[in-house]
């Protein structure tokens, strides 16, 4: 057994059975075991979409630089990314600023990462650019900001409830007869608020609170935008969506914590109802391959292609990936979140 499996086991046989939510906490943030501290995947277990193509960046980049405009190209700007990975989307975003005269000077770019083995993968990416690394958003610096966020959302535990005998309770991780860890459920317990179920089994991550009220509380003083890409369904909570992924495999997520990537599908309707209630307005979601169409991905396509004839073939293969609905262009949502009042930023003007 794992000294990370060890660790749980043993926290299960002191205090009871723990909820998905502390589990989830335990494989992905523990700071010795856990899997983004010791071996985060990219490329691996998971692929990413800035991983995939440099214009995914580009383009997040060039909305960045719009939405700048947008506000008055403010003399300084925090460009603050949530969960940066590699640094890789970060590095794409930069490279097209120096193309908008007076963008690149504004930025004061902050990254919000936990992990120290990503923090150092992430000053190695972008040698050569002032970065700051803090906890969590609320330690961002004050002033008007762009908050970008890509496959943020999917990692943050998530709690579980089922429906048995006209009841709610909440699903939990502990030990079966043999010692190894399995799924239960708890004593009747009252749903959270905010949630929509759609049948007997329904999850919600607590941390979008969290997200929501940092980001209500800096745009109530400051002006900005948050653009987060993630996955879910539209409109209803999800049911049972905990995944755990190893080299590109779907694997058990009790197997074996700490080595594999587990992630879960996002709330987008109770993430809209929470920014309203929050004071804040919410555009979208829209499809990955309508937003990225839109800001020009088959345009940056031909431009590459022109450039680098010999990879023409590959560059055509690497978008599609991107925006095709059979791909990552109908999975993948994009949401604007910002302060009441504002109109809707570019690649999501039909869908306000």
């Amino acid at each position: 057994m794992s000294s990370l499996k060890q660790r749980i086991a043993d926290t299960i046989s002191r205090d009871g059975p723990m909820p998905v939510s502390l589990y989830m906490l335990m494989c992905l943030h523990d700071p010795k075991d856990g899997y983004y501290a010791t071996r985060a995947g990219f490329n691996r277990d998971f692929t990413t979409a800035p991983e995939t193509s440099q214009v995914f960046g580009e383009l997040i980049g060039l909305w960045a630089a719009q939405e700048w405009l947008a506000l008055g190209q403010p003399p300084r700007l925090n460009l603050i990314e949530l969960g940066p990975g590699r640094g890789t989307m970060m590095r794409d975003m930069l490279r097209v600023a120096r193309r908008v005269p007076g963008f690149m000077k504004a930025l004061d770019v902050t990254l919000v990462e936990a992990s120290p083995l990503l923090r150092a993968t992430q000053i190695e990416t972008l040698a050569g650019h002032s970065i700051r690394h803090v906890d969590s958003l609320d330690h961002a610096p004050e002033g008007p900001a762009i908050v970008v966020g890509n496959e943020f959302l999917d990692c943050l535990p998530i709690r579980q409830f089922v429906r048995k005998d006209g009841r709610w309770h909440e699903r939990q991780v502990g030990l079966n007869t043999g010692g190894d860890l399995m799924f239960g459920l708890g004593p009747p317990a009252d749903l959270p608020p905010s949630l929509s179920p759609v049948g007997d089994e329904v999850e919600y991550a607590p941390a979008l609170e969290t997200l929501v009220d940092a980001l209500s509380q800096r745009f109530a003083n400051n002006p900005g935008r948050a653009l987060l890409i993630d996955y879910g369904p539209a409109e209803e909570s999800p049911g049972d969506t905990l995944r755990a992924y190893r080299e590109g495999q779907q694997v058990d997520p009790l197997a074996d914590p700490g080595t594999s990537d587990l992630t879960a599908d996002v709330d987008f309707g109770r993430l809209k109802r929470l920014a309203e209630a929050g004071g804040l307005v919410m555009h979208g979601p829209v499809s990955q391959g309508r937003f990225l169409t839109r800001l020009g991905a088959r345009e940056r396509e031909q431009a590459l292609a022109a450039s680098n004839p010999a990879r023409a073939a590959e560059i055509a293969q690497m978008i599609n990936t991107l925006v095709s609905p059979d791909q990552m262009g109908e999975r993948f949502k994009l949401m604007s979140i910002g302060p009441a009042g504002i109109g809707a930023p570019a690649g999501f003007a039909e869908t306000a």
